[in-house]
């Protein structure tokens, strides 16, 4: 029997994609400075949880421009 669930299991991911996401969000960090810009420690704490596997590229993006309404 399949019940669905609220809860959505979050599949591990290995070393090498952990690694690929750091990797895009340190380019992304380093691009934002060099315009002068800093990212505030909500989007540091989405990235944490994006580099540890916990959310995935659609929800990293979805949650970090949740945080930015535009008018």
């Amino acid at each position: 029997m399949n019940i669905a669930s609220p809860f959505r299991l979050k599949p591990r991911i290995d070393a090498a994609e952990s690694e690929r996401r750091r990797k895009a969000v340190d380019f992304a960090r380093g691009s934002i400075r060099f315009e002068g810009g800093i990212l505030s420690s909500e989007v540091e704490t989405l990235n944490d949880r994006f580099i540890a596997g916990e959310l995935s590229d659609e929800e990293h993006t979805a949650a970090i421009l949740a945080l930015y309404p535009v008018n």
